[in-house]
This record gives C-alpha cells, structure tokens and sequence, in this order.
C-alpha cells in the first residue's frame, strides 16, 4: 500500500470515534464508527480490483459508501477523482456526458455513484464500468483484502483547479503529497482526536473539502459532514450543525461568513462555544464581513480567536499558510499613493511545516507603504507532481501562483491575482476592492459582483463593473455604484451592469468566472 493508505488503514482501524452523517431527504444524522468505514472501503477495493486498471471516480452526495470509496481506491492502489454532480438548472443529460468524457481525459476507468446521479451516468452510453457505490460498499466482509501497491510515481488524487481566471487543469497529487498536507494541517492547528470535533458542508470535489475530511480520516477524530445542497438550501443550518455536533474546527469560503453575519439576525438559538478554529479560504477574505460574522455571533458563545483566515490552493494539495490556534483575524491596511485610500487585507498566517513561500518581483510589482506587493512563489512537500499532460514539477521548484501579495511579521497578505488586474490611466486596482466596496450597495447580491478591465480599444479602456441585483431602483443602484467605487477605490467606473441572480459563470466550487464575465462584456460592447 502507498504511505497513505496505509496511515488511513492505521487511524480509521484504531479510532474509537466516528463518522456523522446527514441524511438530505430525512435531515437525520446517522453515525458510523470509522472502523465501519474502513471494512466499506476494502470491500470497495475488492471490486475496483476486478474491474480495468486506471482511476476511480466519485460523483455524489456524501454517503457513508461514498466517503469509503475514497479510502476503497486507494487500497486498490488507484488515484481517485472526485467530480460535482450537475448544478441547478442545467441539462442533466448533458452533464452526465461531459462528466464521462472528463473522467475518460484524466484516466478514469471506473466511476461510483448513487442515486439519481448513478442512473444518468449510465444511460449516457459510456464505456466506463459505473458501479452503484451503495451496493458495492456494503459493511460486511468476507475475504480477506490483499491491498495493492500503486505504481511508482502514481498519484493518489486527480484534483481539478478552480479555473477561475482560466481553462481548469488537474492537478497529481501524490500519495506522500496529501499524507504530509494533511498532517502538516492538523499539526500546525494542533488538532487533537480525543477532543476535537471536526464539521464540514464543503464540497468534496474542492480540495478544501476533501482536505478537511481527510483530516478526520488521518486522526480518527469525530467529524460531521453535510451536503453541500443542505448547507445552500439553508445556510443557518451550519451553525445548528456546529451547535449539535460541539464542533470545535470547520471550514467555509468567505461568502458564507459573510452573508450569516449580515443576516444574523436570523441566527437561530446555538451554542457556539466550543469552536476554536474557523478557517476562511477559498476566496478573497472581506475583513468587514468576516469581523461582522465574530462580533454577531459572539453573543452565542463564539470566541473572535477563532477566526482563522488562511490561503491554499489545489497545487499545494490545499492548505500553504494558516494562522496559529487563537490568533483571530489579523488586519493589514495598505493606503494607495495615488488616492490615500485604505485597502484592508487579512494576515493568512504563517507556512504550514514543510512549505516554503517568498515575494518575487516581476512588472506587476509596486511600492506600497513598507511592503514590496510581488508574485507569491511556493514550494514544498505538500506540492504536486504536476499537471496532467504537463512536464512535471521537479522537487523543490518554486511554483508561480499567480496571486499578488506581501509578507508581514504576522504572515502572508493576498491582494490579488496577476491575471485579474485591472490598470486604468496608469493604476493597478486590485478588483476585490472594488468589488466589496460595489457589494453595500442595497439590491447587490453579496458575493456576486465582478470588477473587470476592458481594453478592447482606447476609446473604451476602463473599469467595468457586473453584479447580480435584485431591486426596485436598478438606475438610483447604478448611481451610487459609481459614487461609492469613484470616491473610496479613486476610479470612475466606465459602466456597470446590472444581471439578473445566477447570471454570473461560476466553477464548480461556486467561484465567479472572472474571465468569461470579461470576455462576455466585452463581446456585449462591439
């Protein structure tokens, strides 16, 4: 087995705890001993070994059958890739077909689901050997499994990226790869399985998802998790969950901080007074709206040390830089020379053990204040081997994120994304700024608004403002759009376009499409 599977087998075998399932169609929580879970997963293994060799894909909500079948695959020394089911609104026959054909790109030979996702995959007329995973994951064994070495080189997860600023990719993340991210993890956030409790609604396709299970899965601590429709269908539900589960670590994207602390008067009765880790990742941290989360909800019992804004990303397995236990949010106020300004950006933390990160400088690179904003570089043990169909990444090797930023004594600040910059009459904006201050506006949808240049020709060169409303005055919005964004960002937008909700092109981890919003605009324009 690779050094993986074989700490897997080890924790889940000797944990006392469990795993803590929600049940959609019921909303009832069911529990199952991580040992179960384990006796699932070779019982899986055993199947995939009797099929073709290549990968193993997961599509689903997350069953106990469907969390074992990631351990299941790589006790049978395959990679696995986990893939989203369609999103609402979407032709489903059309994405059955184009989740096929994806698996197929990446190597996939077989693929597990349930439910109304299993039956769309196989009426599609695919080649792939589609198994029901709750038939094969039954919890009774048999036989004795003979696990089954990967081999050399072989990857343990095929991780899509985001692809938000561009074509995704997939990402090969080794065995080794994953076991040090994780233990990295748990490690520098000092997590404790006799105590800790971990809950979790992510996505399990999106690398932070899976990372947070994986931590559960690593520890043998007790860890809660729901679907993500749950969670989308009732965002309050989180905190019932954390409530009733006396979770002491979870994770979101700082879109759901944000709109629960805008709306905390909704907030149910809980208690929240166990939870000591609350990790902000994913996206851009709006500090006004992750410090509204700490101070609403500190009246049931959440402690502001909690607060735990850090920075990943799937070539990295997931987490490069987190804050220390009790650290809370830590702010950095940056002022613009050309319009003092203040920019507000939250302190990620320092390295996890085992990465390395530095500020390299390139033509993006400005003098702001003390700080020096370049490229971030990262490198490190929880890196990828690559990118499929890519030259490899050797070891060692400094790997270009993309992202803007700057280190401090407290840690790594994120401005930006290279590719996202907007430059007007000489200026680098960071689009975030713009985007959050556009946000307050009434009518804006928070998490919806997409700040872009356009650079067609120079009679049109400017910012462009797209966001998601819902109001009765579209042209007074628009107005104070323009006003709220000339006076406290220094730059007069060229147009703002108002869409209707769930216009925006998301991914599959539900970030905006930044470039398709600004190839879209621009097409509009001719």
């Amino acid at each position: 087995m690779s050094v993986l599977a074989t700490a897997v087998s080890q924790a889940m075998t000797a944990s006392p705890r469990e795993l803590v399932l929600l049940d959609r169609a019921s909303g009832q929580w069911s529990r199952h001993p991580w040992q179960e879970v384990h006796a699932r997963a070779e019982n899986i293994a055993e199947r995939v070994l009797d099929g073709p060799d290549g990968a193993v894909g997961l599509v689903g909500e997350p069953t106990v059958e469907f969390v074992a079948a990631i351990q299941g695959a790589w006790l049978a020394g395959r990679a696995v890739s986990i893939l989203p089911g369609p999103i609402r609104g979407a032709d489903d026959r059309q994405w059955a077909r184009s989740t096929v054909e994806r698996f197929a790109g990446i190597g996939v030979s077989q693929a597990l689901s349930h439910g109304a996702h299993l039956e769309l995959l196989r009426t599609n007329g695919s080649r792939l050997d589609i198994h029901d995973v709750t038939v094969v994951g039954h919890s009774r064994r048999s036989t004795t499994l003979s696990p089954q070495a990967a081999p050399a080189g072989a990857p343990a997860v095929l991780q899509g990226t985001a692809g938000s600023t561009g074509t995704p990719r997939t990402a090969l993340l080794s065995p080794e790869a994953v076991l040090n991210n994780v233990s990295a993890l748990w490690q520098h956030t000092a997590t404790d399985p006799d105590h800790d409790v971990g809950m979790t609604w992510l996505p399990l396709y999106h690398d932070m998802g899976l990372t947070f299970l994986l931590t559960g899965f690593l520890t043998g601590a007790e860890m809660w998790v729901a679907p993500t429709a749950a969670f989308a269908a009732s965002p309050f539900r989180w905190l019932t969950w954390m409530s009733d589960s006396r979770a002491s670590l979870t994770a979101a994207p700082n879109f759901a901080y944000s709109v629960i602390g805008r709306y905390a008067r909704r907030v149910p009765d809980v208690d929240l007074g166990r939870l000591r880790l609350a990790i902000n990742g994913g996206e851009p941290v709006d500090c006004e709206g992750f410090q509204l989360f700490l101070d609403e909800l500190a009246r049931f019992g959440l402690d502001p040390r909690a607060a735990a804004p850090s920075y990943g990303l799937a070539e990295s397995t997931c987490a490069v830089t987190t804050p220390a236990p009790g650290t809370g949010l830590v702010v950095e106020e940056i002022t613009d020379p050309a319009t003092d300004a203040v920019q507000r950006h939250a302190v990620l933390g320092r390295p996890i053990p085992g990465m390395d990160v530095r500020i390299s400088e390139s033509e993006h690179s400005r003098k702001v204040g003390d700080h020096t904003i370049g490229e971030l570089e990262i490198r490190g043990t929880s890196m990828m081997s690559g990118y499929l169909g890519q030259d490899s990444l050797e070891p060692n090797e400094w790997f270009r994120t993309g992202d803007l930023g700057y280190l401090t004594d407290d840690g790594l600040v994120v401005c930006g994304r290279v590719k996202e910059l907007i430059t007007v009459a000489g200026r680098n904006i960071f689009p975030s700024e713009v985007e959050r201050v556009a946000a307050q506006v009434r009518g804006v949808r928070e998490g919806a608004v997409v700040a872009v240049g356009t650079d067609r020709d120079s009679a049109r060169q400017g910012l462009i403002v797209a966001a998601e409303f819902r109001g009765p005055d579209e042209a007074g919005a628009r107005s104070e759009v323009v006003q709220r964004v000339a006076s406290q960002c220094g730059v007069v937008p060229a147009d703002v376009v108002f869409l209707a909700p769930g216009s925006l092109p998301r991914t599959s981890s539900g970030k905006l499409r930044r470039l398709e919003v600004k190839q879209n605009l621009e097409a509009a324009r001719v």
